[in-house]
């Protein structure tokens, strides 16, 4: 059954947005996209705001998980580099956000290819096990060797519009959480971080759909469905992984990067590791299941289902007899898996195959088949 049209060239195959209608569509949602912050009240900009978070870390896992096949259950330690890089480097050294946000991705990028060579032999269980090792170490770094050195145990992500040198003016929150004039218009900081989160938000996706038309990207499906078959047809397994590692984790560094500017404040619980603990993993790779293994479609759609389903399982577990020793956290999480178990049985390939189907329809219609 049909899912596009027919293509007759290898650039209408590569294309992003090939089709006409795809382009208008395009277009309508970057124009609703760009006026959500001015109709939308407080509460919806924060939701907006970690929707966004959301999308660009589920990018992330798709690259790793969805396109090269390797399951990680250490996303949320990349999430924590990233968070701790940029609130160190704008509290404590002045460095403004558009260049603390790169550098956070880099640091990140930069461990994550440290860990890459150790799991290149390691597949499945195996390699889940060893990325959940990398979490716990993350998170024990942070406790007793970041917060430490600076002798801090929370720190402020700082956002500064440009280089700071008084170190008196570091430690604030930064000129950027100042209402700004803009064309006669004023913006409140979350306007201001609803439109640079949606700026990452919309280049991580143009990225991470042109590695999946690339080489590159082609390489880590090959590996993923089969990396013997592969190497056989000259894709270096080893290498594609690594590289798969790195990007993956310069993207989760960015998503951290924004979590703590949306936060402000950052503090690593002791006992649970929270916020960037093994749940935040399990979220994200709930949520590349959720929206379909191995599209940018299912990151994203995976995410918007998470942020606006989980809260919505919280607020129907507190209707429910649950133990009163069951946080709200717990009992959605007790509705929602479960229900997401349920789903993936009927339909294998998540939010992806539900529109597939639907586009199916209306590109046959008015025939059946």
């Amino acid at each position: 059954m049909p899912t596009k049209k027919l293509v007759t060239r290898y650039e209408q195959d590569l294309g992003i947005f090939p089709d006409f209608w795809q382009k208008v569509g395009l277009v309508v949602a970057l124009i609703g996209l760009l006026s959500f912050p001015f109709v939308a009240s407080e509460y919806w900009l924060g939701v907006g705001n970690d929707a966004m978070i959301m999308i660009v870390g589920a990018i992330a896992m798709m690259i790793l998980t969805g396109f090269a096949g390797q399951v990680s259950l250490g996303h949320a330690a990349f999430l924590a580099i990233g968070a701790y890089a940029v609130s160190i480097l704008g509290s404590l050294y002045g460095v403004p956000f558009w260049l603390a946000i790169p550098c956070a991705g880099l640091l990140a990028a930069m461990i994550g290819l440290a860990v890459g060579p150790f799991a290149l032999r390691l597949e499945g269980l195996y390699l889940a096990i060893v990325t959940v090792g990398l979490l716990f170490l993350v998170q024990h770094g942070i406790k007793h060797g970041v917060e430490v050195v600076y002798d801090q145990q929370s720190f402020t992500a700082s956002m500064h519009a440009w280089f700071v040198g008084d170190p008196a003016e570091r430690s604030g929150l930064g000129s950027f959480f100042q209402d700004s004039m803009v064309l006669g218009v004023t913006l409140s900081f979350k306007q201001k971080l609803y439109l640079l989160f949606l700026f990452l938000t919309v280049l991580a996706l143009w990225i991470g759909r042109n590695i999946a038309n690339s080489t590159t990207g082609r390489a880590m499906m090959a590996v993923r469905d089969r990396d013997t078959t592969a190497a056989v047809i000259g894709v270096n397994p080893s290498r594609t992984k690594f590289v798969a590692f790195g990007i993956s984790s310069f993207f989760a560094g960015v998503a951290g990067a924004m979590f703590a500017y949306k936060n402000t404040t950052l503090y690593l619980d002791a006992g649970t590791g929270e916020p960037f603990s093994l749940g935040m993993s399990v979220s994200f790779l709930a949520m590349v299941v959720l929206g379909g293994v191995g599209t940018m479609f299912g990151a994203v759609w995976g995410a918007l289902a998470f942020t606006v389903l989980f809260p919505l399982a919280e607020h129907l577990g507190s209707m429910l007899p649950f133990p009163a020793a069951f946080s709200s956290e717990h009992q959605g999480a007790l509705l929602f898996f479960p229900v997401l178990c349920v789903f993936l049985i009927f339909e294998p390939l998540g939010l992806f195959g539900i529109w597939l189907r639907i586009k199916r329809y209306f590109m046959a219609w008015p025939f059946r088949y």
